[in-house]
């Protein structure tokens, strides 16, 4: 997932008020706070954020758990601290989801996006770049800026010879990433790490337990701290969940199922607007998708061939409210027209966070391993969901990994207090329901789940539905969950 939340690039486009702010109260001076640079904060001046005090300092934690005293790593961390001492109840550690995105801008991100005060007031909200990524100890493939402007998707695969072509790239990658400067890293650049990583976290900070609020690739990190470290956790909340498995290859392929889930809301919407000249009903804006890929696939326009296409349109359609780009970017494909600015977004400065990406995911779990095996999924996935099935199933480098695995995936299951508040909306493209069902499943007696009557990627606080919103904020700032789970209706202006 290039772009796991929506609003994860908040976190690139939010400003921050560079001062130290005095500790809160209660916390042990463990960590040195001090003025984050521009660097670390990614702020602009044109963030709508108020003037907010965020600080960063850096924590050493071990690159090898079962070597503590060996090699360290330097992980970045960040807090835009209660101003409130007498209603501040403890931290609450945040990620935007990932793999491969920097969370040090997150708290601000979530403030300017209407995190409600009450929840402000009631944590130390902390932000952390996860192991390899951005800040603490980043990682490298040496991608070429062709393979960086490919992006995370396989070109769309119609047949088996495409996924054989295909697979010279992927092996390409997974070597340029075992052969890198940071190859040490890569049998240790997990979310297991990540999530042992987050404990010392809390630690440092002086903390007997730590809250959470994740989305996205975060809800699996969440999943995994609160299984490895159960007495731990205060209130866990998962947004946007991935299934018990994390990001593996079913994972990846649901991408193409949440593809199918999300597309009749972006259908409805340009039905309802004749002047981009789409379709005037739902079944000819369908039409028109499948033309325009086609037609790419084909013969691309303005370097937007059909995979991109494809791509562009999905990981758009995370955000209600980006509708209407994605409809004037068919308008102008479709008539060979300038694009809208931005598309495709540049990817100059995307080395560290796809290289990232690919060594937790590939690491994380194994991948099939033969082309053979691809091949066969993508004849499936192109009949079960012929948006992008074709692009989902296919070969990426995690086939070509190299074999070291430290320790088996972490199996998520119920034992462990009963914390766990996940929250999904039912027409989410990049974790579709379907996964977070098999997720809460897994949880059993532990989690409790509320879905909203929505589409689109990342609920809290970024969706507009008062039912989901207000069910988070109750729990992160009272500890009390819905009796039981929740389906939040559809709201007006949804």
């Amino acid at each position: 997932m290039r772009k796991t939340l929506p609003l994860a690039a908040a976190a690139i486009a939010v400003a921050a008020t560079m001062i130290p702010s005095v500790p809160a109260a209660g916390t042990p001076d463990t960590v040195r706070w001090g003025p984050c640079s521009e660097k670390e904060a990614a702020a602009t001046a044109a963030s709508p954020a108020p003037s907010l005090r965020l600080e960063c300092s850096t924590l050493e934690v071990p690159l090898d758990y079962r070597d503590p005293d060996g090699r360290q790593i330097e992980v970045a961390i960040s807090r835009l601290a209660s101003e409130k001492p007498s209603r501040r109840r403890g931290v609450l550690l945040t990620n935007p989801g990932g793999p491969g995105i920097s969370g040090l801008g997150y708290p601000v991100a979530l403030a300017a996006s209407k995190l409600p005060q009450k929840v402000l007031d009631s944590y130390d909200v902390i932000g952390f770049d996860p192991r390899g990524t951005g800040r603490s100890a980043p990682v490298t493939c040496d991608l070429t800026p062709a393979q960086r402007n490919r992006g995370n998707l396989p070109p769309y695969a119609h047949t088996a010879a495409d996924v054989a072509r295909q697979a010279g790239s992927a092996r390409t990658i997974a070597e340029q990433c075992s052969t890198s400067k940071t190859a040490s890293m890569l049998p240790h650049t997990t979310t297991a790490n990540t999530a042992r990583d987050m404990d010392r976290i809390r630690e440092a900070l002086g903390e007997p337990k730590l809250s959470y609020l994740g989305g996205s690739y975060g809800s699996y990190l969440g999943a995994v701290y609160t299984t490895l470290f159960p007495g731990r956790g205060d209130r866990i909340v998962l947004d946007s969940n991935l299934g018990p498995g994390g990001y593996d290859v079913t994972a990846m392929r649901s991408l193409a199922r949440g593809f199918e889930d999300r597309f009749p809301d972006f259908a409805a919407f340009a039905a309802a607007r004749p002047e981009y000249g789409l379709g005037t009903t739902p079944r000819q804006v369908n039409a028109k998708f499948f033309e325009l890929a086609k037609r790419l696939d084909a013969k691309p326009v303005r370097g937007i061939d059909g995979t991109l296409f494809r791509g562009l349109t999905f990981d758009r359609l995370y955000s209600d409210a980006s509708m209407p780009s994605v409809a004037e970017m068919w308008q102008a494909l479709d008539r060979d027209r300038p694009l809208p600015p931005g598309t495709p977004p540049s990817m100059e400065d995307m080395e560290n966070s796809m290289a990232a990406r690919f060594y937790v995911i590939c690491s994380d779990s194994r991948w099939p391993g033969t082309v053979r095996e691809y091949q066969r999924d993508v004849a499936v996935d192109r009949l079960r969901y012929p948006m992008m099935g074709g692009s989902a199933a296919s070969i990426g480098p995690c086939a070509f990994w190299p074999d070291e695995r430290v320790e088996p995936p972490v199996r998520i299951g119920d034992r462990g207090p009963s914390n766990v508040l996940m929250v999904q909306n039912e027409r989410d493209p990049g974790t579709p329901l379907a996964g977070a069902l098999k997720l809460r499943q897994a949880f059993g007696k532990r989690a409790t789940m509320v879905t909203a009557d929505q589409g689109g990627h990342g609920v809290y606080p970024f969706g507009r539905n008062t039912c989901a919103n207000d069910a988070v904020t109750a729990f992160l700032v009272t500890g009390q969950r819905p009796a039981r789970d929740l389906a939040c209706a559809a709201e007006p202006g949804e």
